[in-house]
Parts: structure tokens; C-alpha cells; sequence
């Protein structure tokens, strides 16, 4: 691999590692998610214990972690399955970041940001899946769990057959279904908890 790859996958890596609600949070003299709420470093924890704009800063943080290496590997036109390794580098930084001992959040934003960064028409499409979810079931994880299901079929839809790209959304999809795997037995004990209320730790 040319060592310019190289160093797109590693930038990507150490920019997922940015924990937007992290650093959010201590910008605004909130508490650390990771002690409060779920205990989750994700925008919708932020909205619970920080409201609507610290939410809002963070998801905005944690899409442009995914997006900006994926658009940046675009612009210096690599390959396929480099742009691949790009985004999915960005999405591991953000699940296991080095610069917070590796505790990180679901990825959920970050793995919207990497599609947009695919094509903005998979992205998208995810994007308004999960918000069509959240509102009818008003629960975050269900809507991101049906979103990112989907994510795989859009970009085969959309980009048609490329391996590399369809590989690793399908890979990131099950990566964050293990993510949500607590999450996915309070689903059905019917224990989640709403957008708002976070579920019982």
C-alpha cells in the first residue's frame, strides 16, 4: 500500500479518536458522559444531560470525523478500497479512541458521516431513515439499529456493486449491532429508554 494510504488511514484514525461529546462536554462545563446518563460519549446522551445544542455540537463533531478523511481520500483519488479503509479507520477511532483509553461511543454519527463522505445520496437516505424511525418510536438506538440495517442496501442501490464499499458498510453495521447488543436486550424486555429518558443502568 502507498504510503500515502497509509497515512490517510492513520489521519482518519487519530481523528475518530476526537470524542466529540467528551470535549464538548468539558468545553461547556457539563459532566463527563461517560459518569452520567447512559454512560455513553454520544449525542444523544449530550441531550440528556446537556440539551439541545450540546447535542447538536457533538453529533455535528462526531459526522465530520467520518466524513472529512472519507472526502479527503476522494480528493487525492485513491482507490476504492483505500477510501474503504479510510472510513472505517475514522469509525474504529471513534469506537476505540487512543486519545480516551479507548472507551468510545457507538458510532453511529460517525458511521452516518463516512456514508455522506461514500455518496452523499447514502448518506442522506440513511440520515432520513433514522429520523423517520426516531419519530415514531422516539427511541435512539432502535431508530439507529433500523437506519444503519438499511445503510449496506443503500449503497448497493446507490453506488451499485463496489466490494470494498459494500463490504465494509456491512462491517460497520455489524460492529455497531454489537455496539447496541445491551441495548438490543432492553429492546425486547421492552426496558429502552426514550430519546430523552436514558435506560436504567
Amino acid at each position: 500500500m502507498h504510503w500515502m494510504s497509509i497515512g490517510l488511514i492513520i489521519f482518519a484514525y487519530l481523528l475518530g479518536s476526537l470524542s466529540s461529546a467528551i470535549i464538548v462536554c468539558k468545553l461547556m462545563g457539563l459532566a463527563d458522559p461517560r459518569n452520567e446518563g447512559s454512560g455513553n460519549p454520544g449525542a444523544t446522551n449530550v441531550l440528556r444531560i446537556g440539551g439541545k445544542k450540546a447535542a447538536a455540537i457533538t453529533l455535528l463533531g462526531d459526522m465530520l470525523k467520518g466524513l472529512l478523511p472519507v472526502l479527503l481520500a476522494h480528493a487525492l483519488m485513491v482507490n476504492d478500497t483505500v477510501i474503504a479503509a479510510v472510513g472505517a479507520a475514522a469509525f474504529v477511532g471513534h469506537l476505540y479512541p487512543v486519545f480516551f483509553r479507548f472507551q468510545g461511543g457507538k458510532g453511529v454519527a460517525t458511521m452516518l458521516g463516512v456514508l455522506f463522505g461514500f455518496h452523499w445520496g447514502v448518506g442522506l437516505a440513511t440520515a432520513l431513515s433514522w429520523l423517520l424511525m426516531a419519530k415514531v418510536f422516539k427511541i435512539s438506538s432502535l431508530s439507529a439499529l433500523i437506519a444503519t440495517l438499511l445503510a449496506p442496501v443503500y449503497v448497493w442501490k446507490i453506488m451499485g456493486m463496489i466490494p470494498a464499499l459494500l463490504i465494509t458498510t456491512t462491517l460497520m453495521t455489524m460492529v455497531l449491532y454489537w455496539r447496541h447488543r445491551t441495548n438490543i436486550v432492553r429492546l425486547i424486555k421492552g426496558d429502552e429508554g426514550s430519546i430523552k429518558k436514558p435506560s436504567p443502568q
